[in-house]
């Protein structure tokens, strides 16, 4: 390399915290992540139970149709010189993508309020959609714990999710969903 071009190559501290503050709070964190992390099976109880709400709005589907390229009439649209088209489908208004919900699970089973968890991964899920979401439904995610078991010396939580209408309590998606823990 030479020197004209190591001088306007980026200095790898870029990436780095650059003040004393900085870089104390970037270790403070990191050792408090470490003290308090737990395996996700020390974490839960079979008949734990957790839930959140999720408002559907047309943007929030507009933005999951275009991260997974699943641009279909069915959903609120958009085109060019026009931010919003109103989504048709059989079912007659616009509908939400079927695994838009099942993206949100994990946010509702890692409770913020608890210690990180450690060397969790998701290896199983069977959704079965029930009804259609019309966009607009603000829904419910509700996620337990329903059972812990060994298969080939390594640790599994499973949990039973469903996503239910929050004013009619109308179910719309049913979930099995397991965890591998260390």
């Amino acid at each position: 390399m030479t020197p004209q071009t190591q001088s306007h190559r980026p200095a790898t501290d870029a990436l780095k915290p650059m003040s004393p503050l900085q870089a104390r709070q970037t270790r403070t964190f990191i050792d408090g992540l470490a003290s308090e992390a737990r395996p996700y099976w020390d974490m839960v109880e079979i008949g734990d139970e957790l839930s959140r709400d999720l408002h559907l709005s047309a943007e929030l589907v507009i933005l999951y149709s275009d991260g997974v390229e699943d641009f279909n009439p069915w959903y609120e649209g958009w085109r060019m010189n026009s931010w919003h088209i109103e989504g048709e489908s059989p079912f007659g208004g616009a509908i939400v993508p079927p695994l838009l919900v099942s993206h949100f699970v994990l946010s509702v089973q890692f409770d913020a309020t608890r210690p990180f968890s450690i060397g969790s991964i998701h290896t199983y899920h069977d959704s079965e959609i029930v009804e259609p979401i019309p966009v607009g439904a603000t829904v419910r995610i509700t996620t337990r714990a329903t059972e812990k078991f060994e298969k080939r010396g390594r640790r599994y939580v499973r949990h039973a999710v469903e996503v239910t209408d929050v004013n009619s309590g109308l179910l719309y998606f049913r979930e099995t969903r397991d965890i591998l823990s260390l």
